[in-house]
């Protein structure tokens, strides 16, 4: 039985009570924001399965919200709902930078209905593709977890235990901040903290992998917090 959650953003009602009705029959959670700041509260909060966007949702641009969303490392579908007056242009930038789809005001409900099962279908067995490989894939990088073995652009890295501990925690949470404290207690599983520890091993790290590691690409110091794994998570 399906329960995938889905967020509605459009600052329009009516247009969310329509939507909201035609997906609730399918047995679908269904979460509602009227802006663009309600959007991203919601999504900071809760996981969801699909996001269907205003890309006109008033107080942010909706394409703006899909780069934030998309630099947050999240790769759920996004479909955009969009007035008649938008222009080619508006599409191809749109999916440039990480929508999925697009459809058109007025709309048909049963029509958005079929694009929101095909893409939560398609989205489900990429993840469930991935579950198989057992792989971690963050472009260019990618971790075999039977092996445990790195590659970036398909070349092997070699590196020492705890040097995969802590590319494999990076690589689960791309693009997401982390303190030392907690870099420290989720790969020492200790809650005593070594800054020298992790200074090494950070920069050891980014011997392996950067390219010019004195201007770090991948591994990027967050100042005054810690670190962050920047890469786009397939």
């Amino acid at each position: 039985m399906s329960k995938e959650k889905i967020l509605i953003a459009d600052d329009e009602e009516y247009i969310r009570k329509i939507i909201k009705k035609t997906l609730s029959r399918e047995n679908m959670i269904i979460f509602e924001a009227n802006c663009g700041k309600k959007v991203l509260n919601i999504m900071a909060q809760k996981p969801f399965d699909l996001i269907i966007l205003d890309i006109m949702i008033g107080d942010i641009d909706g394409l703006d919200i899909i780069k934030k969303i998309r630099t947050d490392g999240i790769h759920i579908p996004i479909i955009l709902i969009t007035g008649k007056k938008i222009k080619d242009y508006d599409k191809i930038l749109g999916l440039g930078i990480g929508a999925d789809d697009y459809i058109t005001k007025p709309f048909n409900p049963a029509v958005l209905c079929a694009h929101v099962k095909a893409h939560l279908r398609r989205n489900k067995n990429l993840n469930s593709l991935k579950q198989q490989t057992k792989e971690l894939i963050v472009e260019p990088f990618r971790l075999n977890l039977d092996t445990y073995k790195l590659y970036k652009n398909e070349k092997e890295i070699s590196l020492s235990a705890k040097e995969l501990m802590m590319i494999k925690f990076f690589m689960e949470n791309p693009n997401q901040v982390f303190s030392k404290e907690q870099l420290y207690q989720n790969i020492w599983g200790d809650s005593f903290i070594n800054d020298n520890s992790i200074m090494v091993y950070i920069n050891h790290l980014r011997h392996k992998i950067e390219t010019n590691p004195k201007k770090p690409k991948f591994i990027q110091t967050v100042w005054g917090i810690g670190y962050k794994f920047v890469g786009k998570s397939i």
